[in-house]
């Protein structure tokens, strides 16, 4: 028994320890690495990385002003998708699951996109929230995804994706599925566009989605110590019958064998991210070459 469990309700809600990200208001925060406390300004200042190192979940919102010059975007406008389209019900009803998925984070779902510009070149922003649903992959995420690639294409702007996801949504079974490969198809239209994909890997990024648009940018890079799986550890050292390596799924470890690009610690993303956009999108883009006179090409032989 700890020194807070006598406190008074009223003082014991200050020094709350939340475990799950940044949600609420408490003074102190628990750090998931060590089970330090740490003090809520001293999180904010630091974009929500503990003295640790352990990179916490927070809002797509958040994602924005740190990502965006000046902290400054515009939210795109998501268009609806079917809500429950097949009446499912386990423990309970999927309509209830999305109503309280709804009241916790403010959204319809768990995609939020927005556009501005990252080191002075135009960008569109998708970020995946892991706190709706686990940031299962559903209908209403596969219809943002898209609006957010049209939208980078309509303003030619770089597409970023920011993924947290446990996978695909099961209780849209065969909808959710179908959402992989319009995605890619999405994706297709950027890249004919010459127009570059950046995907940021967080923590978790997981199933259908990895197998998907997580893994199809022109760069990928991840916050430090983010688990990258299809399928869990677990689930693999029961199948092949073999311990895992030390960090298997883990950022740094999938960093050294290639899958990801960039392990960047999420103070540094918007530099980063603008550094890869001016290589990627520079100023004389799309400018013809200048033609070289004749006599010029008589004299260099």
């Amino acid at each position: 028994m700890n020194w807070l469990t006598n406190l008074p309700p009223g003082l014991k809600s200050i020094f709350a320890r939340k475990e799950d990200g940044n949600d609420g208001d408490p003074l102190w925060v628990k750090c998931p690495k060590t089970g330090e406390l740490v003090y809520r300004e001293d999180l904010e200042a630091t974009m929500w990385v503990t003295p640790s190192g352990a990179h916490m979940a927070i809002t797509p919102e958040q994602r924005f002003k740190y990502m965006f010059d000046g902290g400054l975007w515009t939210e795109i406008e998501l268009p609806a998708a079917i809500k429950d389209p097949l009446k499912f019900k386990d423990d309970k009803r999927y309509v209830d699951r999305l109503k309280a998925a709804k009241t916790k984070t403010g959204r319809d779902d768990c995609m939020v996109a927005a556009h501005g510009e990252i080191g002075g070149r135009r960008a569109v922003v998708l970020v995946q929230n892991f706190a709706f649903m686990g940031g299962s992959l559903g209908m209403a995420a596969g219809e943002a995804f898209i609006k957010a690639a049209e939208t980078a294409v309509a303003k030619k702007a770089a597409l970023i994706v920011v993924t947290a996801s446990g996978g695909a949504r099961m209780q849209e079974s065969s909808f959710a599925l179908m959402q992989m490969p319009r995605t890619v198809l999405a994706i297709q239209d950027v890249k004919q566009a010459r127009l570059p994909y950046i995907v940021i890997l967080t923590h978790p990024t997981s199933g259908g989605v990895l197998a998907s648009y997580a893994m199809l940018g022109d760069v990928h890079l991840a916050e430090p110590g983010a688990q990258l799986a299809f399928t869990g550890p677990r689930v693999i050292e029961q199948t092949i019958r073999e311990k895992l390596p030390e960090g298997f799924q883990r950022s740094e470890f999938l960093h050294e064998r290639g899958m990801v690009d960039i392990v960047v610690d999420r103070r540094q993303i918007a530099s980063t991210l603008g550094s890869l956009l001016g290589m990627l999108m520079p100023a004389t883009r799309g400018r013809r070459p200048r033609a070289i006179p004749a006599e010029d090409l008589v004299s260099a032989k």
